[in-house]
């Protein structure tokens, strides 16, 4: 046996290394975690979250619709995701330079806000100007022209927002004035709660991320309580009520016969096993071993049937199956 030096044998340079071991058997995508903030727990119940999801939905739907009527190309716009924050943090997530239109409701002090790209505005206003391909746009103010055709395109996004909301949003709404600059917009005062929606607004080969704000105290009187307390005069009643609607198992029963082990162990087929139930006495009727009356054998078709005959519960004699 000959000793080799570790160094001499070491692998040639053109050799690769051998690949590192995977980090587990199967590679697990990253999750999303939502940060809490236990500061402010102005968070929204899970029912009325669902509720106003699928409101927002309709609401996409209804608005990338429009959007292809109006602009004339192929748009689509989705839900991203829903929330309630103060206005402070909506305007604080906005880009400081963005269109803001600023929607008074009727007998309401905060205003609705719809918020989008002014690049992307100027986009969609290229399109109705018959431009095929427009060019990317700076982010700058509306002309005069410009703003009464977005007006117009937000005057038929709050008819769809109406319809989609339904009996959800009963102030009437109507498009104000346009801001630029989110830290100016005055649509609310700052701890005043927003419900937020974003959405992904999709106009030809570009997209654009958008956002609808309306004052929480105008969607969450339509929405109820989350979890309504029940008072302590409807909890027997409604505990009965629950308590009527269990199925429980009913039995007709013999007299039960006292034997020893040792007879029990010696049963065979064949045997005979008195028991101390009179032949012209009704059966039992248990509910989990609880006597509640007595009937008869009887029939019901090719099934057989217990005739009652009486209930320990009223102690009367009765007839009925």
């Amino acid at each position: 046996m000959t000793l080799l030096d570790p160094a001499v044998t070491s692998a040639p340079a053109s050799v690769p290394a051998a690949p590192a071991p995977a980090a587990g058997p199967v590679a697990r995508s990253a999750r999303q975690v939502e940060v809490y903030d236990f500061r402010r727990p102005t968070t929204l119940a899970r029912e009325h979250s669902r509720v106003l999801e699928l409101a927002f939905d309709t609401f996409a739907r209804q608005w990338g619709t429009q959007l292809t009527a109006k602009v004339r190309v192929l748009s689509q716009v989705t839900c991203e995701h829903v929330q309630m924050l103060t206005y402070d943090e909506y305007a604080s997530s906005l880009p400081a330079t963005t269109a803001m239109v600023l929607c008074p409701l009727e007998g309401v002090g905060p205003k609705a806000v719809v918020q989008f790209p002014t690049s992307a505005a100027l986009g969609w206003v290229s399109h109705m100007l018959g431009a095929s391909k427009p060019h990317a746009m700076p982010d700058r103010t509306f002309s005069p022209v410009e703003q009464a055709l977005v007006r117009r395109l937000m005057e038929d996004a709050l008819d769809d927002l109406r319809y989609s909301f339904g009996s959800l949003l009963v102030d009437a709404v109507s498009v104000g004035g346009f801001q630029y600059n989110s830290q100016f917009a005055q649509a609310a005062q700052k701890s005043d709660l927003m419900i937020v929606a974003t959405f992904e607004i999709r106009v030809g080969e570009r997209t654009a991320l958008g956002t609808v704000a309306i004052p929480a105290e105008v969607l969450l009187p339509q929405l109820g309580e989350s979890n309504p307390t029940v008072g302590a005069a409807d909890a027997r009643r409604l505990l009965g009520a629950q308590l009527a609607a269990v199925p429980v198992g009913v039995a007709l029963q013999l007299a039960p016969a006292s034997v020893r082990p040792g007879v029990v162990l010696g049963l065979a087929v064949g045997d005979l096993l008195p028991l101390p139930h009179p032949r012209s006495r009704p059966l039992e009727i248990t509910v989990d071993g609880q006597s509640v009356g007595r009937a008869a054998v009887g029939a019901n078709g090719s099934r057989l049937a217990g005739i009652v005959v009486s209930t320990s519960l009223t102690g009367t004699e009765e007839g009925t199956s």
